[in-house]
């Protein structure tokens, strides 16, 4: 279903460069697989060529039946010689088709090979931390959480939305449902008037090929949720923003290209049980305004801290505290080859927490996508890198704001910059 003839570029690679590879699946916790690849590989080369080998057989063939028939001489033995040759086609063809699935299906399984500026390491607690921006108040009180707050403001409601789509959703009412939408607002609007990304209304279904384009296919398809028409609820804006240049070749003088985009993001939270389930920290919706850039390979190092700048200077200016870590070969994603989390201050968990993840992907999805540009240089057609980070998550800078603003009178305060989106100074309890 996933397998393009882009992906067996990536076999001439590895053999190129042996050993590289498993080093890098090492180094994110995952068995080697070089020698499967290569035998895998090899099965597959080896009945492509003597499927071409019949294929010109049999025309030979058929030129030389058409010929002996012209001239009026006995069809038998070519007869029964295209018969043959039918029947072997069809047993190469048959075993061709389980050796592409087979290649496939290693093929599909590769994450991308982290950069070497990231630290090694089996998961997270190897990240390393780059910098803290903000001092983390301190309170005169317990502080509370998130659900709390929200809950004794009469404005956050999970008992309701648990009786009408299940668990892990939320009801948002009154000031807090605004301070979503002024939060979403007030990031479109920075991103876009100041940091130079156009912004796009983008589909939340997206196909087969457009989910296997940007990583999330197949390794992911138990987070996803699956329409009944064979397509999938986006996890986030980057999959529908990427794909708007796939198979197409831009000029050098475009890029780059930045978008932004708000919209629900949809995640099943497959193997996520028993984590952060109260509140609104891991939900199956939520929205996110998500950043994505197409990138000259020369600059898309500099584009990657120019993102992550980006995604930083919206807390800054909700004087929210947070550190930037980089994270480990463990613990990166799929497709990227480096990642910085950038983590807010949570009063009431005591603790850092993940609120945008920026990451450099290379080639990786460029090449599932066929995304290239005109080299001016090389006078070639040669992949982009891509870029995507959250600029920010809305629902968790909803905590953050509510949990690090909380007063001791029951009302939270709104940070200056968003006042004029708000409207208003602060939030109290509901009428």
């Amino acid at each position: 279903m996933y397998f393009n003839n882009r992906l067996v570029l990536d076999i001439n690679f590895i053999r190129g460069n042996q050993g590289v590879l498993d080093k890098a699946l090492i180094s994110r916790n995952k068995e080697p697989i070089e020698k499967e690849l290569f035998k895998r590989g090899d099965v597959y080369k080896k009945l492509v060529t003597e499927q071409q080998s019949l294929f010109e057989e049999r025309n030979l063939t058929a030129s030389e039946f058409e010929k002996v028939k012209r001239e009026g001489k006995d069809t038998d033995e070519l007869s029964k010689k295209a018969g043959l040759l039918k029947e072997k086609l069809e047993v190469i063809n048959a075993q061709l088709s389980i050796a592409k699935e087979s290649l496939e299906e290693i093929l599909c399984s590769i994450p991308n090979i982290p950069s070497d500026e990231c630290p090694v390491g089996i998961d997270e607690t190897a990240n390393v931390e780059i910098r803290r921006v903000g001092i983390p108040r301190v309170f005169d009180f317990v502080p509370l959480e998130h659900y709390e707050i929200g809950e004794k403001l009469g404005m956050m409601d999970f008992k309701n939305s648990a009786k009408m789509a299940g668990s892990r959703f939320v009801l948002l009412f009154s000031k807090i449902a605004k301070l979503e939408r002024s939060l979403a607002q007030f990031m479109l609007d920075i991103h876009t008037k100041e940091n130079g990304y156009t912004e796009v209304y983008v589909p939340l279904l997206l196909n087969n090929e457009s989910m296997f384009g940007v990583g999330q296919l197949p390794k992911f398809a138990d987070d996803l949720f699956k329409t009944t028409v064979g397509s999938y609820l986006i996890p986030t804006a980057e999959a529908s923003l990427t794909n708007i240049h796939s198979n197409s070749v831009l000029l050098e003088e475009e890029l780059p290209l930045r978008y932004t985009a708000y919209t629900p993001c949809f995640r099943s939270e497959a193997g996520s049980a028993g984590k952060d389930t109260k509140g609104m920290l891991r939900q199956h919706q939520f929205g996110k305004v998500e950043l994505v850039s197409i990138s000259h390979p020369e600059r898309a190092i500099e584009e990657h801290e120019r993102m992550t700048d980006c995604a930083e200077g919206i807390l800054r200016r909700l004087d929210l505290p947070f550190r930037t870590v980089v994270l480990s070969t463990g613990d990166m994603g799929f497709a990227s080859e480096k990642t910085y989390d950038i983590e807010v201050w949570l009063p009431g968990q005591n603790m850092y927490r993940e609120i945008s993840s920026c990451s450099r992907c290379s080639t990786f999805q460029a090449r599932r996508l066929n995304t290239k540009f005109k080299n001016s240089r090389t006078k070639k057609n040669e992949y982009v890198h891509t870029l995507n980070g959250s600029g920010l998550a809305v629902g968790r800078t909803v905590i953050a704001i509510l949990e690090n603003n909380y007063n001791s009178d029951g009302s939270v305060s709104i940070p200056t910059a968003l006042v004029p989106y708000f409207g208003e100074e602060k939030i109290e309890s509901r009428e």
